[in-house]
């Protein structure tokens, strides 16, 4: 009787201090004056195109409750850099957050009633320190996530930018503008980089920017550098009908040049790491060679 009354004690502990945390965050949230000169910009309204149309799931629903009613300091930092390259609405990554730290509260009142049950008494404090941690840990688990994927997006666009910047020297050489070796390049790959180039040159037909400026602010938005430099040549290339191509393979052969010393240094960090237990195997080897002898002689000393 008593341990089922502790943990019926300690379980609605933890509801009402869950209840408390979140009427305390349930307050009408004051408008962030940056966020709404972003909303007024072309620039937003160019992201938001890429987003409609897509399904509103239960966490994005989520999400944009949490951003209705909960304050903006809540969230932190937003990794906007990161989502624009994963193409990851906001409301998605805030609903995730949530559902994390739901998921953070809920696991240690469990795991306090499995021990209560079990014999283990646990004090209040415990718990109550277990699930306040834990739930704010699992709320920052997205944006780890996140960064880490966007690392590797990144990665990839590189690569597949070096390869687009072959084509479109390929498109000048053979005589085709600016603009028409752009966009033919664009179009010669099925990978979801150069989908995402061929819809931002696209999209220049009619929002009045130059290709190389379209390219400039992709570059800007996702944080990829590269983006910059195609859009200096080009520009040359378009304003002043410089020829390029050399400066395009040029280019391309040192972003090539730069991955293949970013993955040299890689596989030597790897080696530098696998190497520790080889040597670790190396010692435990010689050890048990010399161990017997040097226990006879210890045994066979006075």
């Amino acid at each position: 009787m008593a341990t089922g009354l502790q943990v019926a004690t300690i379980a609605g502990a933890l509801l009402g201090l869950g209840v408390v945390l979140l009427v305390w965050h349930l307050v009408p949230a004051h408008p962030d004056l940056r966020d709404a000169l972003e909303r007024l910009s072309p620039n937003h309204a160019r992201r938001r195109t890429q987003t409609v149309g897509a399904a509103t799931d239960s966490t994005q629903r989520l999400g944009l409750w949490g951003m209705k009613v909960l304050p903006a300091s809540v969230w932190g930092r937003t990794p906007t850099r990161e989502l624009a390259i994963l193409r990851k609405p906001v409301s998605r990554f805030y609903g995730e957050k949530i559902l994390f730290a739901m998921v953070g509260l809920a696991i240690p009142p469990l795991l306090t009633a499995v021990f209560t049950l079990g014999g283990a008494n646990l004090p209040f404090v415990i718990p109550v320190v277990a699930t306040i941690g834990f739930a704010a840990a699992m709320f920052f688990l997205p944006d780890y996530n996140v960064r880490d994927d966007a690392k590797r997006a990144r990665a990839e666009f590189s690569r597949s930018l070096g390869a687009y910047i072959d084509l479109v020297a390929l498109e000048r050489n053979n005589g085709a503008g600016p603009r028409q070796a752009m966009e033919a390049a664009a179009a010669g790959g099925d990978s979801w980089v150069f989908r995402r180039l061929s819809e931002e040159l696209a999209r220049t037909r009619w929002s009045g920017l130059t290709p190389w400026e379209a390219l400039r602010a992709l570059g800007d938005e996702l944080g990829l550098p590269e983006l910059d430099d195609l859009a200096d040549i080009m520009r040359l290339s378009g304003e002043e009908g410089a020829q390029v191509y050399a400066q395009l393979r040029a280019r391309s052969a040192g972003m090539r040049t730069a991955m293949l010393n970013t993955e040299k240094a890689k596989a030597n960090e790897i080696g530098e790491r696998m190497s520790i237990p080889m040597s670790l195997l190396g010692v435990i080897f010689l050890a048990i060679l010399v161990a017997p002898a040097l226990l006879r002689v210890m045994g066979g000393a006075p």
